[in-house]
């Protein structure tokens, strides 16, 4: 059974904004800290310092009773410990560069390579030590509607980190609104022009993060078309989404799809499961609605709208039970969330056919993403 927080205990242990809490020592000794953004009925975001991590998101179901909604863990040093880019910004460029390299006004650049096997040699999440490795330089948003919350994250990208040309400041704004409205704001700028593909990377299971996987909760995804892939995960193509497993256009379970996935031989890279781009409908810039996603048994229902070209859904398939739960002596088994990035298209830069990432100086990268709640 799911653990559920009482409103009142929430309110109770929730520290008022402009108090931050101590999240831990890195293996370095850094320091970091983790502030509550508190709405109503409940609604409750905790977001840290060490990567703009999105550590805790405390929804109601229909009947009022919390749940924590995303994946994660108790301690900075957790996160440290076990990666799998739980719940943090990600940057210089989110998803992954083939051979980590990319030609930019006909010079070539290569970036690290930190996802290499026997099929796979790229570039991703930018890098080993990208932007969910640092300390954020956080300032509390004061000048707001009434009822809203919200942080303002910052980090300076120096020319040449992680091969990526240009000194780029980035910005990062999370609040939340009275209607319990995540929204979260993009805003860079950069000295040399470069490439720039930031998201957030949160894994989301509306049962509750403990309470096992998540194949029986629903999810539509607002696309035609997703990309085929590689067996490197590099995008060949993009296909209808029409008679396959990849097919959200009308919401269903998560699972549904199970026997198709694995049946089809070029998915066993994949681990015949998802880690695949969506091309959304509507156009790059403007707000649209990306996905919902909804649990039929607590009635919570998150819709995720954005300025994003794409989106990347990744089942968890590679959680197997080792790594432990933010509850007490539960563990993530494989399928506990899924991850649903507003983004471009991976490889983008390696694809003049894709929207561009190419962001120049006097140029700002903006781009907005709001994770809706409602419970029914």
């Amino acid at each position: 059974m799911k653990k559920l927080v009482a409103a009142g205990c929430l309110a109770a242990c929730a520290c008022a904004l402009g108090a931050p809490k101590d999240f831990g020592r890195l293996s370095d000794g850094r320091k970091t800290r983790i502030w509550r953004l508190q709405g109503r009925n409940g609604f409750a975001v905790d977001v840290s310092d060490y990567g703009g991590r999105i550590v805790r998101v405390y929804a109601p179901d229909r009947h009022g009773n919390l749940a924590d909604v995303a994946l994660g863990w108790n301690t900075a040093a957790e996160y440290e410990k076990y990666g799998f880019s739980m719940g943090t910004l990600i940057g210089r460029y989110g998803n992954r560069i083939a051979n980590g390299r990319f030609t930019l006004e006909g010079k070539e650049y290569q970036l690290p390579v930190n996802e290499k096997t026997a099929t796979r040699n790229c570039n991703l999440h930018g890098g080993p030590k990208g932007w969910d490795s640092k300390v954020w330089k956080v300032k509390q948003l004061k000048k707001l509607p009434k009822g809203s919350q919200g942080l303002e994250l910052t980090y300076v990208s120096k020319d040449g980190e992680m091969g990526f040309p240009g000194k780029v400041t980035c910005k990062v704004t999370y609040t939340i609104t009275k209607d319990n409205v995540l929204a979260v704001d993009y805003e860079a700028t950069t000295d040399k022009t470069t490439v720039i593909n930031p998201t957030h990377h949160g894994y989301w299971n509306l049962a509750g993060e403990s309470s096992g996987d998540v194949l029986a909760q629903e999810l539509q995804i607002f696309a035609d078309e997703y990309t085929k892939t590689d067996a490197g995960l590099i995008p060949t193509t993009n296909a209808p989404v029409k008679g396959t497993g990849f097919d959200f256009t009308e919401l269903r379970a998560i699972g549904a799809k199970a026997k198709w996935m694995e049946k089809t031989a070029w998915l066993k890279a994949m681990d015949n499961w998802y880690d695949h781009n969506f091309f959304l409908r509507g156009k790059t810039g403007e707000m649209k609605h990306a996905a919902t996603m909804r649990d039929p048994v607590s009635g919570r229902r998150m819709e995720i709208w954005t300025t994003e070209p794409c989106m990347q859904m990744y089942g968890a398939q590679n959680m197997d039970g080792t790594m432990p739960a933010k509850e007490a002596g539960k563990k993530l088994v494989k399928c506990a969330g899924v991850a649903l990035e507003t983004q471009h298209a991976p490889d983008s830069p390696n694809h003049p056919e894709f929207p561009s990432t190419v962001l120049k100086p006097g140029d700002t990268f903006r781009s907005r993403t709001e994770y809706r709640f409602f419970a029914e």
